[in-house]
Formats: C-alpha cells, sequence, structure tokens
C-alpha cells in the first residue's frame, strides 16, 4: 500500500466506523473508484485497533463503570445501574461473538459484494428513518433492561453483513424499542467495545500466524489516523444526534447505494 492509500483509507474507516452510514460499503467504493487493490488483513487489524483506541477513549467513564458493574455481580449490588449495564453489554456481546464464529468466513466469501451492499445500505437506511420518526423516544440509559441489551445484541449480529453499519442497526433497534437518541447511540457505541476487541483480537492472532511481511511502523500510522478520525466523528455524533436524528444518514446511506449501484454493478 502506498502512503497515500494508507491515509485516505484509514480516514475513511476512523469516520465511518462509529456513523451510522456503513464503513464497509465505503472501503468497497473508495478503492474502486481509485484502482487501487484490496487493503488486506494487516491494514484491518490495525484501523480496527486505532477505532477500539478511540471508543474507549471516549467512554472510559462508561467503560471503568461497566466494570466496577462486573465486580458488584458478585457482590450484594446486582440491581444497581452499573451491574446490570455489565451484565447488558455481556449478554448483548453472544449473538454478534457466536454468528462470527459460525458465519464469518461464509459471509465473506459469499455477502462481500456490491450487489449486497446496496441492498443492505438502502434497507437500512428505511428502517433507521422509520424507527428515528416513529420511535417514542420515552426510555433513557437508567431503563435498560436485560431483555433490551440482548435484543440489540441479536441486531449486531446483523451487522457482519457487510453494508449494515454496526452502529446503525443497534441504535436502531435500541431507538425501535423506545430509547432516546443519544442513549441509544451510548448504548450502541459501548456494546462494541467487546466485538470490536474479539474482531480485532482474531484478526491479529491470524496476522501473526500468517508467513507474510508486515510493515508495522505504516500500520501504527494507520491506527493513529484511524484513532483520532473515528474520536471526532464519535464525539460529532454524539454532540448532535439528539438535534439533527438519523434522517441525514439514511438520506446519505441511499445516496451511497446509488453511487455503488452506478458505479461498481
Amino acid at each position: 500500500m502506498t502512503s497515500l492509500q494508507i491515509v485516505v483509507l484509514a480516514i475513511v474507516q476512523g469516520l465511518t466506523e462509529f456513523l451510522p452510514i456503513s464503513s464497509s460499503g465505503h472501503l468497497v467504493l473508495v478503492p474502486n473508484a481509485f484502482g487501487w487493490a484490496d487493503q488486506g488483513l494487516a491494514f484491518d487489524v490495525a484501523v480496527h485497533f486505532g477505532s477500539l483506541g478511540a471508543v474507549c477513549l471516549f467512554f472510559r467513564k462508561d467503560l471503568a463503570a461497566l466494570l466496577r458493574g462486573a465486580v458488584m455481580l458478585f457482590g450484594a449490588e446486582r440491581e444497581s445501574l452499573e451491574s446490570r449495564m455489565a451484565l447488558g453489554i455481556g449478554l448483548g456481546t453472544i449473538p454478534a461473538a457466536v454468528a462470527g464464529l459460525l458465519f464469518a468466513d461464509w459471509i465473506e466469501a459469499n455477502l462481500r459484494s456490491a450487489e449486497v451492499i446496496v441492498v443492505t445500505l438502502s434497507g437500512y437506511a428505511v428502517l433507521m428513518l422509520l424507527a428515528d420518526r416513529l420511535g417514542r423516544r420515552a426510555r433513557n440509559i437508567a431503563d435498560i433492561r436485560i431483555k433490551d441489551a440482548f435484543l440489540i445484541g441479536c441486531a449486531q449480529a446483523l451487522a457482519l453483513v457487510p453494508g449494515t453499519s454496526r452502529s446503525g442497526v443497534t441504535i436502531t433497534a435500541a431507538m425501535a424499542l423506545g430509547f432516546e437518541r443519544q442513549d441509544a447511540a451510548r448504548f450502541s457505541f459501548v456494546l462494541a467495545v467487546p466485538v470490536i476487541l474479539l474482531a480485532s483480537g482474531y484478526e491479529l492472532l491470524v496476522l501473526i500466524s500468517s508467513e507474510a511481511a508486515v510493515a508495522w511502523s505504516q500500520l501504527g500510522i494507520a491506527a493513529l489516523i484511524s484513532g483520532i478520525v473515528a474520536y471526532l466523528s464519535i464525539e460529532f455524533f454524539m454532540r448532535f444526534v439528539s438535534q439533527i436524528g438519523l434522517l441525514p444518514f439514511a438520506v446519505y446511506r441511499l445516496i451511497l447505494a446509488a453511487v455503488i449501484l452506478y458505479v461498481l454493478v
């Protein structure tokens, strides 16, 4: 990969990983638009660790509370919000982890196509818009129940299919369950931490066990750029989602689907 390719794709990944517009859709469109080859596993590992660092830094207080809640589960404060959140995040991670183990290779071989991404980009755009317009927005993070966390986690498993958007589908599910926009986004981003950690850790093990040469300095730059841009995109989304809602992102997804349909299909 050239330096330009690394910088551009790291910015694209960091910008789109947590906005509900699908990073996979952009990482199909951008390389094809410039005639670049697939960025490869090493790049994916680097930018995922960058994204993981960004979300952990931004939600460090939430994650610290989750750790306290996990400890409380073994004590007398099992009904506290922190312990319920910790249990909810744990249960919500299971569907995506199981689906990843069972279907990730099949999805990679059969569903990583422009046609699939067009369908998922546009289909989930409609669902996002419906959830944004019809959701009651009457619940906050303190109202989270184990059933809610598990249902949102099941939605997260759908993000294995390219073009879905992990944040998009989980925020949509949370809003469909009646949560406020900002609280839906907050739970979505925190729920992403274990999944990104598991996925990037697995990718790293595969990379280490392979015999391919790795340009670690270039990957470090990609991770840093991805992390900085991801942090800024999270900050933007959390600051303005209550005011702007999901409509701009749904419209953007529809436009992106049309562009991919025109350029690649």
